[in-house]
């Protein structure tokens, strides 16, 4: 049939496949009218559209042979590691929901695992780079870790696949970002990349030597657009210190409010800072002693305007929706004020000795909240002792801490060994309930006082008979965080225990697997890190 319908006009490859995704009823071959003939007609012009582009391809010469990968220099992995890499690549227990089991979670361990393997200087095998790089396309907490492990052939393979090319953003040396020294990199990728290739290219100069990123930053600062110079700002807390006062000063008379907040912000990180010092002497005329009551107490009056000064320090004058604006603009006069004034204003009183003062008219929430936001902006751990209180105090609630979130950044401001022996206290006397939150921002292994709290608490939990799903988060954080040494701690409570009076039902054994996997957890870490010590 179709060898009786007029040729139609030789169509170029892209017109044919307009044709085709639209219908042959809405658009025909040139020289056909529109019928039944048209889609023959079509494919007709199709097929010899098809033989002419490959008749048409010529032989070209084979591409070059890609270079050699560069040497890693560093000692390969001790055979029973690279098995357990295999085994931690291939296997993902616990993603197909429901009852886990037993079984140690593998796919929550190879983060810890590439740590040791880093720690101790080893080289990836070869052989295990396309599954390790595969995992850490999928997950990208894993890609620090997983790229310096695997070393400059994952940099040659990436070059190759372009599923892997993220490597090649991230690593040092990738194709992504120059370090300080190669400076015309730097400034051709600055002024040329992408915004994301930016940021990361400041983020990296100010985690190495934060005066080049400062001023790579003042190179372009007028000319970048307001949301732009907000990410590019936030990027100086890196590295953070007195020398980059002088720029944020500038950026408090920038157009944009929001750029104006976060230098202010910055600034009052900085207690030795002119916009500290003027805050500090705006909020100490806001809070006093009142020595005549029966018992010395902080009166306090909140300011009655938000003026141009403040306003350039970074005082938002229009307040929340429920807020009023006195205690408003106070809250920001305290959050930036440097603590140190406090000592000054009340007569060398230490942190402790001004928590612990009554506080007239119900300021003491908005007060003690503001010093506890001061605190951890500033790093002061002597004022996040004060608030934090003692962990054994009703209801968990210190004299100036007054949530679980607000807690945890206190204690972010305190070494690890006091971090460590202050949510032990808290386990202690609150159990684990609401100790999750703390737990993330204690440094692992979680070992001794710690270590023997959380076993403690999870033993007491289970005597209770209640269900342990309460308890998952703990159990997980357990399981990767808890030190190996406490596996034998652990090893009585992974039999299933009697049911007792008002326990619920099938509790125990529930209890049983979850301590079971636990137990066989911290084992394996253990042998891990056997295996990984030359």
């Amino acid at each position: 049939m179709s060898g009786t319908l007029p040729a139609p006009g030789p169509l170029s490859w892209p017109e044919l496949v307009t044709t085709a995704l639209l219908g042959t009823d809405r658009r025909t071959p040139p020289g056909l009218p529109p019928g039944r003939e048209a889609p023959a007609a079509l494919l007709d012009a199709a097929a010899v559209a098809a033989v002419r582009r490959r008749a048409g391809l010529r032989a070209a010469p084979a591409a070059p042979r890609p270079e050699s990968a560069a040497p890693d220099p560093r000692p390969p992995l001790p055979s029973p590691a690279a098995r357990r890499l295999a085994a931690l690549l291939a296997d993902r227990p616990g993603t197909g929901g429901g009852r886990r089991g037993a079984a140690p979670d593998l796919r929550e361990l190879l983060p810890q695992w590439l740590a040791l393997a880093n720690e101790r200087g080893f080289a990836a095998p070869p052989e295990l780079l396309p599954a390790l790089l595969d995992a850490a396309r999928g997950r990208t907490d894993l890609r620090p870790a997983a790229l310096a492990f695997a070393g400059p052939r994952a940099l040659w393979l990436a070059r190759l696949n372009p599923d892997w090319r993220f490597a090649l953003r991230a690593a040092p040396g990738g194709g992504g970002l120059p370090s300080a020294e190669e400076s015309d990199r730097v400034r051709d990728l600055w002024r040329r990349g992408l915004f994301a290739e930016r940021v990361a290219l400041l983020s990296a100069l100010r985690a190495r030597t934060p005066a080049a990123g400062r001023a790579l930053l003042s190179s372009t600062w007028p000319a970048e657009r307001a949301e732009d110079r907000l990410m590019f700002l936030d990027s100086l807390r890196t590295g953070l210190g007195p020398q980059d006062e002088p720029f944020l000063e500038r950026a408090l008379a920038d157009r944009s409010r929001n750029v104006r907040a976060v230098a202010a912000e910055l600034l009052s990180a900085l207690p030795g800072s002119a916009l500290a010092a003027r805050m500090g002497s705006r909020a100490a005329t806001c809070v006093a002693v009142d020595v005549t009551a029966p018992v010395p107490t902080l009166v306090v009056e909140a300011p009655h305007e938000c003026d141009a000064g403040m306003e350039r320090d970074g005082v938002v004058a229009q307040p929340p929706s429920g807020r009023g604006e006195r205690s408003w603009w106070l809250s920001q006069l305290l959050d930036a004020a440097p603590l140190s004034t406090w000592a000054a204003r009340f007569g060398g009183r230490t942190p402790e000795e001004i928590v612990a003062l009554p506080v007239a008219d119900d300021w003491q929430g908005e007060l003690h909240a503001a010093w506890c936001r001061a605190a951890v902006r500033q790093g002061d751990a002597a004022w996040a002792r004060a608030l934090l209180g003692a962990p054994s105090a009703p209801e968990a609630g210190g004299p100036g801490a007054v949530s679980l979130a607000e807690r945890a950044k206190l204690l972010g401001t305190l070494g690890a060994e006091e971090r460590a022996a202050w949510v032990a206290g808290f386990i202690g006397t609150h159990g684990l309930s609401e100790a999750f939150q703390l737990l993330g921002v204690c440094a692992v292994p979680w070992e001794g006082e710690l270590g023997r709290a959380v076993v403690d608490a999870l033993n007491i939990a289970r005597d209770a008979g209640s269900y342990p799903w309460s308890f998952s988060g703990v159990m997980g954080l357990a399981e990767r965080c808890l030190a190996p040494a406490e596996a034998d701690r652990l090893e009585g409570l992974t039999a299933i225990p009697d049911e007792t009076e008002g326990a619920a039902p099938g509790a125990g054994s529930y209890w049983a697997e979850a301590f079971q996997r636990l137990t066989a957890t911290l084992r394996l870490r253990a042998l891990m890190t056997a295996e990984l010590t030359p």
